[in-house]
């Protein structure tokens, strides 16, 4: 495709001539890219759930820390695709960073073709995953371009809200998948037998049944080959100043892109080495997490900051937003909101398998969690109703934060997910003790749902506040960084589940994310809706 020498959305002639069916046609390939990339990325949510239930010889805690790893470096990778467009041209990196979903897609699929794969496979392959997680913002950046003012919050809210929608189509299609040989034909290895019952959108599946979960990688594939045919043939790089000033050759945009996703790589590496435990990575230093996701973000800020040239000079004209106070409070409220959303995504199947799939009987005067309890809810079943609520519902966040103020919104969804946090907590407690966990299922997932929907509508609230509190200029900016910082909570909330399952207190961890929705209250309290504050009611 042409690269754009002239764009003017705008001009209303323009836009009408022109400008609207080729931003358009972007918009359309975006979508299904950046709902791959979701996909992709979130995808180790399921398959440990299956792994689990083909009894890969992996504990419940070490399946937990694969989504964990995807989730950090996903997050860690938006802080460089945040500046791709402005470097690299919009056609130049939708291409890329879609056609490397390919790697992990079909690694994964391999892997997953044998019990006996080291474990450092399965954690290289999430590793890779995160490439998924990294491109919102460089996707939502591109868009932005495209549209008049006036049609970029439609715009943003198709592509960010129809790309939220690939964890609901990854865990409604990848369980639909494994039920039958797709692949068979291709090399796509064979069967495995279920030791446990799984299940789909459409019902259970006993156990003793045959299952294809390598498809869970490959069947991507099948999206992803067109849409790199799509991208580079379908998209534009819009080359003028406001947008790519100096748009690079395509293996010159590439090798930029490439580097800066290595200084996301290295980043995350170095912060999974220190904080996993020894079984995860071999060393144990268990250095606290909170102090290590902190690390990974300003190691990877500042040694972007090291490239040079036209990286560098772009760089430090975004980093004016860091002396800002308001910025550190709305990474904080966006945490809440968005972070829970995706960390829960990526925890909750696993959650129900582990809570829900066992008996939890004394033994000896012991609790033991080993007894496989016929009578068990599938976590595939269920698992994909609350993100598809929350993304579902994150457009109505927005709407009534036009009417009723973004601070004011979003205080009420902090004291939902307070309350729905302690009732989850305390029926996750009961299951864990009972011999007959499935009895507290169905008030469990419901309260669950109803804090997928708190997370949703905060999503569109604090976006809203964002846009009120910040000068235009540095709108765009913050919203890139609060995005990256709330996609830790993909790494956060599986990791901490995992290390309560493995303590018998898996409450634990609910109370302790009610205790930090508590703190967030107060903040929004304090800085928007306080009669005193800087910002009241936004």
């Amino acid at each position: 495709m042409a690269d754009l020498k002239r764009w003017q959305p705008e001009d209303e002639q323009f836009w009408s001539q022109t400008g609207k069916a080729i931003a358009t046609r972007n918009l359309w390939i975006s979508i299904p890219s950046l709902l791959c990339g979701f996909a992709v990325w979130m995808l180790w949510s399921i398959l440990t759930v299956q792994m689990l239930n083909l009894g890969f010889p992996y504990s419940a805690s070490d399946l937990f820390s694969l989504t964990a790893i995807a989730g950090l470096t996903g997050a860690t990778l938006r802080i460089p695709a945040s500046f791709f467009v402005r470097l690299c041209g919009g056609r130049y990196t939708i291409f890329l960073t879609t056609s490397l979903l390919m790697i992990p897609a079909i690694g994964t699929g391999l892997a997953l073709q044998d019990k006996n794969t080291p474990f450092w496979v399965f954690q290289l392959m999430a590793l890779l995953s995160g490439i998924g997680g990294g491109n919102f913002a460089a996707s939502m950046s591109n868009i932005s371009f495209f549209f008049p003012k006036k049609q970029q919050g439609l715009a943003l809210g198709l592509n960010a809200g129809l790309g939220n929608f690939g964890v609901t189509s990854m865990q409604i299609l990848v369980p639909l998948f494994m039920t039958f040989g797709a692949f068979t034909v291709l090399g796509g290895g064979d069967s495995m037998i279920l030791q446990k019952a799984s299940g789909t959108l459409i019902g259970a599946i006993p156990a003793g049944s045959e299952t294809w979960v390598q498809n869970g990688g490959f069947v991507w594939l099948l999206l992803l080959v067109p849409l790199a045919f799509a991208t580079w043939f379908g998209m534009n790089n819009i080359n003028t100043d406001e947008v790519t000033p100096k748009l690079p050759s395509a293996p010159v945009s590439f090798a930029i892109q490439l580097s800066m996703l290595t200084i996301g790589f290295l980043t995350a590496i170095a912060g999974l080495w220190l904080m996993l435990p020894a079984t995860a990575n071999g060393s144990g230093f268990g250095i606290p997490k909170e102090l290590v996701l902190i690390a990974v973000l300003f190691a990877t800020v500042f040694l972007l900051k090291l490239l040079p040239g036209a990286i560098r000079a772009s760089l430090e004209r975004q980093y004016q937003i860091f002396g800002n106070k308001h910025t550190w409070v709305m990474s904080v409220l966006y945490v809440m909101t968005f972070g829970s959303f995706i960390g829960f995504s990526a925890a909750f199947p696993l959650s129900i398998q582990v809570i829900f799939g066992y008996s939890h009987q004394l033994a000896d005067g012991v609790m033991t969690h080993t007894t496989v309890n016929p009578n068990a809810p599938s976590a595939l079943t269920y698992a994909w109703i609350a993100p598809f609520i929350g993304a579902l519902i994150r457009p109505v966040g927005g709407w009534l934060a036009d009417k009723l103020g973004g601070a004011f919104v979003t205080q009420l969804c902090s004291i939902v997910m307070i309350v729905c946090a302690l009732g989850a907590g305390y029926y996750m407690q009961q299951a864990y003790q009972s011999a007959t966990p499935e009895q507290f299922f169905m008030p469990f997932f419901l309260i669950f749902l109803g804090l997928f929907a708190a997370s949703g509508i905060g999503n569109g609230s604090t976006f809203r506040t964002i846009a009120v509190v910040f000068p235009k200029e540095q709108a765009g900016p913050v919203l890139g960084w609060t995005s990256a910082v709330a996609a830790y909570g993909a790494f956060y909330i599986p990791q901490v589940f995992g290390e309560q399952i493995k303590a018998a207190t898996p409450e634990y961890a609910m109370v302790g994310f009610a205790v930090f929705y508590a703190i967030c209250l107060v903040l929004n309290w304090f800085f928007y809706l306080r009669k005193n504050g800087e910002f009241y009611n936004p």
